[in-house]
């Protein structure tokens, strides 16, 4: 078996979808802006990659056709030989694109893959432009097609978080992804974006004067008589993200730094109205194909869907947030659907670099009842 890294971790600011500083830039262009910068960045040389994997969740409009292959032309820096591809799996797409790479490394089927992720949620509307959910599905199992808000609102039933929890989870993580921008933890990952002349640097998204108080006042975003807001769930976001995943061997040779090396990953399925404890289900499959106990992880990317989802997910696993999303999770950074799975992996790599621990896990729920999970292991 080949050991399989990453190497490299580029990704574009994140900014609110409709009202933000990237409203305006085609997700086709900022996903080949991030790509084309990544392959700089690392210094990989790019017809030495095989394919170039991009996950996008509404796979429409401008990030329609085969987003994938259209983005390594727009790129400028991979060579037509690259070839393209686009994975959906909802939330999960870039973490997917990356457990692809990782299974095409051991079949001897390359040795280097640009695994990528987009998301204008400005130009494409949750759900897409058409739905079409199919009449007997729906009227047979309803909670496949149910909305994301009242999901967040089930777990909060189940595990019975309140809204005050829920809130004192926001602002750390607003509180957290604001103290990483100002001490500039989040500059070496972000590729500047010029838009019309000016140069999008930072996230738009991160509200750093949060307070439970002004939490408080918010009303509930989908139950009239529910606990979830806008203020505890992760906003509509645009962005872009890409990681290097490549063979150790190759990274040696080539002169490579690995951030990580992938120790295993799982995905799983779960009942799809609580589908945001499918993190559960995926961590505990990745955890037992490492090898590893849980309580040995030292750096935790748990995608912030919602608060009260990443809540009931730790309370299930037993996880501290003092490890979990140290730099601030996606209830302030924002959540670019297709994005976020390399995000979150691409961090973790890098956080188990800078902390100097053993283990990370990266981890995600995703719409349809389905989690997915990533174990990092630091390479010494």
């Amino acid at each position: 078996m080949k050991n399989v890294v990453i190497a490299g971790y580029a990704r574009s600011p994140f900014t609110f979808a409709s009202k933000g500083e990237l409203k305006r830039v085609r997700p086709d262009d900022l996903a080949a802006h991030v790509v084309k910068a990544l392959v700089e960045r690392t210094g990989v040389k790019p017809e030495d990659i095989e394919d170039l994997i991009v996950g996008c969740a509404f796979p429409e409009g401008e990030q329609g056709f085969n987003v994938g292959r259209l983005i390594g032309f727009l790129s400028e820096v991979l060579p037509i030989s690259v070839a393209g591809v686009t994975v959906n799996r909802f939330c999960g797409s870039s973490m997917q694109s990356i457990h692809m790479a990782a299974g095409a490394i051991q079949m001897n089927a390359g040795d280097a893959f640009v695994c990528a992720g987009v998301e204008s949620m400005s130009r494409v509307p949750m759900s897409g432009f058409n739905p079409m959910p199919n009449p007997d599905l729906y009227a047979s199992n309803p909670g496949a097609y149910m909305a994301m808000g009242q999901t967040a609102e089930n777990l909060a039933q189940k595990y019975q978080i309140t809204r005050e929890d829920q809130e004192a989870f926001a602002v750390v993580s607003q509180k957290r992804a604001a103290a990483a921008r100002a001490e500039g933890r989040l500059r070496d990952e972000i590729v500047p974006v010029s838009d019309d002349g000016s140069e999008v640097s930072e996230d738009g998204c991160i509200r750093p004067d949060t307070d439970a108080q002004g939490l408080s006042g918010l009303r509930p975003a989908f139950s009239v008589d529910g606990s979830v807001t806008a203020g505890t769930s992760s906003p509509l976001t645009d962005g872009a993200s890409a990681t290097l995943v490549c063979s150790e061997e190759y990274a040696e040779s080539n002169g490579l730094e690995p951030l990580a090396r992938i120790k295993s990953i799982a995905v799983g399925g779960c009942a799809p109205e609580i589908m945001g404890i499918g993190p559960v289900g995926a961590t505990r499959k990745a955890i037992a194909r490492a090898g590893i106990a849980l309580d040995e992880v030292g750096v935790v990317e748990l995608n912030e869907a919602f608060a009260v989802q990443a809540m009931a997910c730790m309370q299930e696993l037993g996880l501290d947030h003092g490890i979990v999303n140290i730099d601030g999770g996606a209830i302030a950074l924002g959540h670019p659907l297709g994005a976020t799975g390399a995000r979150i992996t691409g961090k973790a790599a890098s956080l188990l670099k800078r902390e100097g621990k053993q283990f990370a896990l990266a981890t995600q729920c995703i719409g349809g009842g389905q989690g997915i999970a990533t174990i990092l292991e630091a390479v010494t």
